[in-house]
């Protein structure tokens, strides 16, 4: 799924000191998925919460092995949350690229569809879904990846909605942001889930 560049300032903003403050108040360091559909927000989201908190960022537009592998990204959550290693898809030449890697010893955000399965939710300590307005959310995907993502988009939503149903993500989980504002939907308190297994001792 190629990229364009995201303009942040293309739609209203979430406000992210309440956020910010919601990871800072649990454990440390800290596990965030981020969710939603397609267009929702989420790459400008993660984004912006990895620059004020210093956290390692994945995005699975670079783990999908391409246009039908949505439930392959999700299924590499786990392992990157463990261990912090996945192999990237080089979209150019469609095909397996090269392997990449973060550092596990601090906090972690990892963003896309899928990023919120019941295999994952129980490794993180937040996980967020976002919303947005379904025609708002295919012209803000369509503006930032064009004509390489349209002829795609409903073969992608199709997965999406697929696995969203299957695996329950929006009610796993513990905050719902409506994108393009700061309201929320639903919050529930962050939990402390059970968490991944490491043989890093800096891993709580």
């Amino acid at each position: 799924m190629t990229r364009g560049t995201t303009d942040a300032a293309a739609a209203p903003e979430i406000e992210l000191a309440p956020l910010v403050a919601r990871l800072a108040a649990g454990p440390q360091p800290w596990v965030l998925l981020v969710d939603g559909r397609s267009g929702a927000g989420k790459t400008v989201l993660a984004t912006r919460l990895a620059a004020a908190t210093g956290s390692a960022l994945v995005s699975l537009d670079d783990v999908y092995p391409g246009w039908d592998g949505l439930a392959a990204g999700a299924a590499a959550v786990p392992a990157i949350v463990r261990d912090g290693r996945w192999r990237r898809w080089d979209w150019v030449r469609d095909r397996p690229g090269d392997a990449a890697s973060v550092d596990r010893s601090g906090s972690l955000i990892v963003e896309g569809c899928g990023a919120i399965s019941r295999a994952s939710r129980p490794l993180a300590d937040h996980a967020w879904w976002l919303d947005r307005d379904a025609t708002e959310r295919k012209a803000r995907a369509l503006g930032r990846d064009g004509d390489a993502y349209a002829p795609h988009w409903e073969r992608w939503a199709a997965q999406e909605e697929e696995f969203a149903r299957r695996e329950g993500s929006r009610a796993l989980a513990d905050l719902v942001l409506t994108g393009g504002d700061a309201a929320v939907a639903a919050s529930r308190p962050a939990h402390a889930h059970p968490r991944r297994c490491s043989s890093s001792s800096s891993m709580p």
